[in-house]
């Protein structure tokens, strides 16, 4: 039995950190593909590689899907400024990992019923391969549109798969659902929230389909893409109404009390709100998400257009709002400590603008403005930070985390989210509202539970106002859907970018048509401040940098080298 368990931890170790070449023709070990399939345990060993797939906060001093991923109007950075790609890369992470993921999956899926187990196991794994061939289609699609469907592991003979064409995306992701209605089926359905199972395969399944829908409903052929297709969008808008409808209704899961709780924990199993969630361990997995929002280096802060996107108290946006729209800091003197001696500072507090506005706006930002020359501790402790706009960034930080633990690289332990029921709210609103059918109740047992947590009043189906603001031409209530999916979403999993992308709106992000996705907060008081750049009378975020739309990115360009290997895959329009 020793020498087993000796045997299983190691290949669990091997898997989680060097999966690529696992089960190749050559012995690894003392398992090859011949003699590893023979038990249930062995299966589990080597699906826990598929864990590595959600990057959560990151490992180590790397970056993860929060707070990181800039490229948006909701942050703005001199260094974050422009698109993934000016020109055609020779090689991609984002294209090769998906691949060999899927071959992962399809290497489980040949070699489940060689395995001695129940009928029930078999359908379970079987469901797990296809979730993640399915997970990782989705990632390749919504970056490069069509791409091959592969539903084998392929070795160097395979040529007619190796040398094809790129199939059309819409009949890909006719399969990736049904990879994914087989596994939302078929998986274990028990309530664990650090294992794949039946209710992160429904969460899955909202996601996925959602984009899927609004896709296919906003698309433009003029953009180099299919023609809107309001058949398919439909089909996809119900499918993710039924799963999020289905994680609603078995009521296994309840909103956390505490909105940032959702974010700065060390312990999310407790968290009623979490369906799926990436654990980190003090001194043995940790990140950094946390030490780069408050170390001295310079946070990629929120965007004035972003905070100008919540909502005061009475519900309405800045346009209609009766309560004080006033933008400007309060200046305030205090004293603080610098080494023994006590001296004088001052702060620009937004304390009172934040009073007014939905209470996440809080629980996201700081309470003070902190920028280039004018820096701020977070909890009067640590280090003095500063923010490209003015808005730091206090989302993931918790103050009952030492110092030695929040603001040095790698040390970070607070767990990340990965799927969890706000998100499952907003899906299902979203997707009732885009069928044309939602109903009172339906706001009701979904994003109106998110207003009510942040303290703002219930969203009707009339709505009530129509906001000024609103560019993207929608209704005036998935105009507020999508804001509630913003405000509640801020920063989270690079969330914002991939709506703009199925929404067709990614224009919203040339600055020099929306000059406000790159300002930050109003420092007309801070008037002898010579070294902070301002645009009139707002902090300029990106010191002078632009960033211009073309149609070519709503798809990322495939690798020139994976072009030179297959020239039958053909480049994405606009990257010739």
């Amino acid at each position: 039995m020793k020498t087993f368990n000796k045997i299983c931890i190691a290949l669990s170790v091997l898997l989680l950190t060097a999966c690529n070449g696992f089960l190749d023709k050559e012995p690894l070990d003392t398992f090859t593909n011949n003699n590893f399939w023979t038990s249930e345990n062995n299966v589990t060993g080597y699906a826990y590689a598929f864990y590595d797939d959600f990057l959560g906060y990151g490992n180590g001093g790397g970056s993860g899907l929060f707070y990181f991923r800039t490229l948006s109007d909701d942050q703005a950075g001199g260094s974050f400024a422009d698109w993934n790609y000016q020109n055609v890369p020779s090689s991609s992470t984002t294209w090769s990992d998906s691949w060999i993921e899927i071959r992962r999956a399809n290497i489980l899926l040949e070699n489940v019923d060689k395995v001695n187990m129940s009928d029930e196991a078999k359908n379970h794994w079987t469901g797990v391969g296809r979730l993640m061939r399915a997970w990782h289609y989705y990632q390749l699609i919504r970056a490069y549109g069509d791409v091959p469907w592969i539903e084998k592991s392929l070795d160097i003979t395979d040529d007619g798969y190796l040398y094809a064409a790129r199939n059309n995306r819409d009949e890909v992701m006719e399969h990736v659902l049904e990879d994914l209605n087989f596994a939302c089926g078929n998986m274990y359905d028990n309530s664990s929230k650090k294992a794949l199972n039946r209710n992160v395969a429904y969460a899955m399944k909202a996601e996925i389909c959602l984009f899927e829908g609004a896709y296919r409903k906003y698309r433009k052929a003029e953009d180099g893409q299919s023609a809107p297709d309001a058949s398919g969008a439909s089909k996809f808008f119900n499918e993710a109404k039924s799963a999020s409808g289905y994680i609603i209704d078995n009521k296994k899961y309840t909103l956390n009390d505490s909105y940032q709780g959702n974010y700065n924990s060390i312990d999310l199993n407790n968290n009623p709100e979490m369906i799926f969630y990436k654990a980190y361990k003090k001194d043995v997995l940790q990140h950094s998400t946390i030490d780069y929002t408050c170390s001295s280096t310079q946070i990629s802060g929120l965007t004035k257009n972003a905070f100008e996107a919540y909502l005061f108290t009475d519900g309405k946006p800045k346009a209609l709002t009766a309560l004080d729209k006033n933008d400007e800091p309060k200046e305030i003197i205090y004293r603080k400590k610098v080494g023994d001696k006590e001296v004088t500072d001052t702060v620009y507090s937004i304390t009172e603008l934040l009073d007014v506005r939905d209470k996440r706006l809080s629980q996201t930002i700081d309470s003070a403005l902190c920028y280039q020359g004018r820096s701020f501790q977070r909890f009067n402790r640590g280090m003095s930070m500063t923010a490209s706009t003015g808005y730091g960034i206090c989302k993931y930080d918790n103050p009952a985390i030492e110092d030695a633990y929040r603001n040095q690289t790698g040390s970070n332990f607070t767990h990340a989210p990965i799927f969890w029921l706000s998100v499952v709210y907003l899906q299902y609103a979203e997707a009732c509202a885009e069928l044309g059918n939602i109903t009172q109740t339906d706001l009701d047992k979904s994003i109106n539970k998110l207003k009510e947590r942040a303290g703002l009043p219930p969203l009707t189906v009339e709505v009530g106002f129509s906001d000024p603001a609103n560019n993207m031409g929608v209704s005036a209530l998935i105009w507020e859907i999508r804001r509630e999916r913003r405000c509640e979403l801020m920063f989270d999993n690079w969330t914002r970018y991939w709506d703009l992308i199925r929404w067709h709106q990614l224009d919203k992000l040339d600055s020099s048509n929306h000059p406000d996705i790159l300002l930050g907060a109003n420092v007309t008081k801070d008037i002898n401040n010579k070294v902070i750049p301002r645009v009139g009378n707002y902090i300029d975020g990106t010191k002078g940098k632009t960033r211009i739309f073309a149609k070519k990115h709503y798809w990322y360009p495939i690798p020139s080298g994976q072009l030179s290997l297959n020239p039958q895959l053909g480049q994405n329009e606009g990257w010739k």
